[in-house]
This record gives C-alpha cells, structure tokens and sequence, in this order.
C-alpha cells in the first residue's frame, strides 16, 4: 500500500467532495503530520511549530463546525504503531462527525475556512482524509 500526505485534494477528490454522498452522517478521519516549523505562504515572519499554528486552526475550525452541522468526536496524538508498517507516523488524529459531506464541502468552500486555512497549510506536511460511515 502506497500512502502520500497531501494538504488539499486532488481533481478527483475534489469532484467527489462536491457529490451528495451518503444519506447519513459521514465522520472524517484526519491523520496529520505536523512541520518542525511554521512556514505560511505569504512568507510572514513566524515562531511557531507546525504544531502551534495548526492549533490557531484548531481553535478556529471548533469554533466553525457548529455552523456546519459538525462536531470532534475524538483527537489524540499518536504515540504507536502497533501493527502494520509505515515510513512514518502521522502525529494526530481527530475525527469529525458531519451531518453530510456537503456540510463538510460547505465549510471547506467557506470565506471563513480559507482564512484559517492558512494555519494549516502553515503548520503541516501532510494529511489523509478518510470519509467514513456507519452502515445502514
């Protein structure tokens, strides 16, 4: 199994993230992988870790999700792999419950969303997204 980061998605996930998809509550698996440092786009001066400026994010998104139809249900670091093998560890994972991916679509398409966004982009490598639901 190959596995690749990424911070945004490709055309073909994006083209998915705009379908209906399923007529329940979808939770988002998030697996991120923090920089050593900081880095924003537009080349500001910064201190932070990518750990802190993807806080700032954090901070922000909770605050957002309720708009959304949207809450955490879970996040911790991860400390272990206990089966498997991957190169690397990802260093947290949090999962968010939406009421449909349009919600999540919605958000992630908001002013609001791409304005904090820039933590993000800031503060991590990379990130799997795994879309997730109960079955019916």
């Amino acid at each position: 199994m190959k596995v690749i980061n990424k911070l945004m998605p490709d055309n073909r996930q994006e083209k998915l993230l705009n379908q209906p998809g399923p007529d329940r509550p979808v939770f988002m698996i998030n697996l991120v992988k923090f920089k050593d440092k900081a880095i924003y786009e537009d080349n500001r001066e910064s201190k932070l870790t990518g750990q802190e400026a993807y806080r700032i994010y954090g901070i922000e998104v909770v605050k957002l999700l309720p708009k959304y139809n949207a809450e955490v249900v879970f996040g911790t670091h991860i400390t272990e792999l206990i089966i498997g093998e991957v190169e690397e560890l990802w260093d947290e994972i949090t999962v968010v419950k939406y009421s449909s991916r349009k919600d999540l679509n919605d958000m992630t398409t908001s002013q609001k969303w791409k304005d904090i966004n820039v933590h993000r982009i800031a503060g991590i490598d990379g990130q799997l997204n795994i879309e997730s639901v109960r079955p019916s």
